[in-house]
């Protein structure tokens, strides 16, 4: 495995972040040999008192560099239990309109920061309300965007991306009819808000809040259906979701460890196609690239590999594809679906692997002291 440059640059970007010393201004480091105008990867701290986003250059051969550290201008926080994962929830930190703006949620602010990107370089253009309490999840179709809150009641805003700006949509904020507290618990806190490919449903992940899915009809114009249409879950606890060529989700369902695969019918209901289990303990969050989904395994510390049948049945490919580190979360693939990086909250690390021929993972690096506890992963 290798311990390059890129290791020596997070311990002391990390050691100058624990005594406050490194600021955004001074975050931005020369372009390295190797390293591509554009191709960034960024992490989500989740800080309390000060969240911000670590910006690290990627390079041709998939390694990292830390370039610098941005504060969003809000708040991070913690859901009730959470050790590994504050969020618990995936999609925290999104990249929008063809990457040329970045979103990160402000779960102790309830608040959404927007920033311009230019390469590794962040500039805060925005911070605005999230329409609700502890927001932990975005997704983005053309200009529409959808912020999940996770706690109270839940909420589900929309919102039109204008200039950079995010203007919150008249009457588009739906209750989801939750129980929770404020920060939720950290099962209980719905996982992931996502648009389907064609944009025409929004899909949110109830966990065991309802142990189901919930759909929302999204309009030409942007307009949610005035409720969502429920389909229970093949397994507890719905965390999170991607989606395959077909346009069929592509979900994990923690309890057993299970990734589950539901087509989405014009009405809104989900019809189960499959599930399998890895037979590790709570796959939690997901990543797809060339037909392969990568799942992360926080109880086990591994990622498991799967793909699926010509009729959407997920099968196991590998329950053991690669070793992580305590607490494996987040993960994002790069957009040429070469390679896929991965948190380990428990650990503090980030996981560089190329993708191979059948799904196959080959560890690069490990950069460590990244924050304990970080979510919230986006690359371009």
């Amino acid at each position: 495995m290798k311990v390059s440059t890129s290791l020596r640059a997070a311990s002391a970007t990390a050691l100058a972040l624990g005594l406050g010393l490194f600021t955004a201004g001074a975050a931005n480091a020369s372009p390295h040999h190797g390293f591509a105008p554009g191709h960034a990867l960024f992490i989500e701290t989740d800080t309390a008192t000060n969240n911000t986003v670590l910006s690290y250059q990627r390079a041709s051969d998939g390694t990292v560099s830390l370039a610098g550290s941005f504060a969003t201008g809000g708040a991070g926080a913690t859901a009730t239990n959470a050790t590994a994962d504050p969020l618990a929830s995936q999609g925290g930190l999104t990249l929008v309109n063809d990457g040329s703006e970045l979103l990160a949620v402000n779960a102790g602010s309830d608040t959404v920061s927007v920033f311009a990107v230019d390469g590794t370089n962040l500039r805060l253009l925005q911070q605005v309300a999230s329409q609700g309490l502890f927001p932990d999840s975005i997704a983005t179709s053309g200009r529409f965007v959808a912020v999940l809150n996770a706690g109270g009641a839940g909420a589900v805003a929309e919102f039109i991306l204008v200039n950079g700006r995010l203007v919150a949509l008249s009457g588009q904020v739906r209750a989801l009819g939750l129980s929770n507290t404020t920060p939720p618990e950290f099962h209980h806190g719905v996982g992931e808000v996502a648009y389907t490919p064609n944009g025409q449903h929004l899909i949110i992940t109830g966990k065991l809040s309802n142990n189901a899915y919930d759909v929302f009809s999204v309009a030409n114009n942007g307009a949610l259906g005035a409720a969502p249409v429920v389909t229970p879950s093949d397994n507890a606890l719905p965390f999170s979701f991607t989606f395959d060529d077909a346009g069929n989700v592509v979900s994990t369902e923690a309890s057993n460890s299970s990734v589950d695969t539901y087509s989405v019918n014009a009405n809104g209901t989900l019809t189960s196609l499959g599930s399998v289990s890895d037979g590790a303990t709570a796959l939690c969050w997901i990543s797809g690239a060339n037909g392969y989904f990568f799942g992360s395994n926080a109880g086990s510390g591994t990622i498991s590999t799967f793909d699926e049948s010509a009729q959407g049945v997920p099968a196991l490919v590998n329950a053991t594809a690669a070793t992580a580190h305590a607490g494996t979360t987040d993960s994002v693939v790069s957009p040429d679906d070469s390679f896929l990086y991965v948190e380990s909250g428990g650990a503090g690390t980030l996981d560089a692997y190329a993708i191979g021929t059948g799904g196959t993972l080959t560890p690069l690096e490990t950069i460590f002291n990244i924050p304990v506890a970080s979510e919230g992963i986006a690359a371009s």
